[in-house]
């Protein structure tokens, strides 16, 4: 059997496109959950906690007071943006729940279903 014979079968087996669907849905997922997280979530913390925007949240390294991040890149100036990164857990926390929830339901989908003699 050549390569691409051997590719072409792969490629039109259920799995491979299984996967291409999943790789495509989830990419969109996160699209979504990035928005929940920085439209809908941090927003309304940000202001009980007095009005931060967690996206602005950064040290400078260069011992300089910005007043924004964009304004310490724009100098070129040496940061940990300690707040996108706040934002990125919260993003893992809520997909990594998400995909634990979907892999529950398929386990218990599994054990539902009558075993075969």
């Amino acid at each position: 059997m050549s390569i691409a014979q051997e590719f072409k079968e792969f490629a039109v087996k259920g799995n491979a496109m299984d996967l291409a669907v999943g790789m495509i849905i989830g990419a969109e997922f996160g699209k979504i959950v990035s928005s929940l997280v920085s439209d809908i979530i941090m927003p309304p913390i940000g202001k009980l906690i007095g009005g931060v925007n967690f996206s602005d949240l950064f040290f400078s390294l260069n011992g300089e007071s910005y007043k924004s991040l964009a304004e310490a890149k724009a100098a070129g100036a040496p940061t940990i943006n300690y707040g996108a990164f706040t934002d990125n857990v919260i993003k893992f926390v809520i997909i990594a729940f998400a995909v634990f929830m979907i892999v529950r339901v398929m386990n218990k989908l599994r054990s539902e279903q009558p075993k075969k003699a």
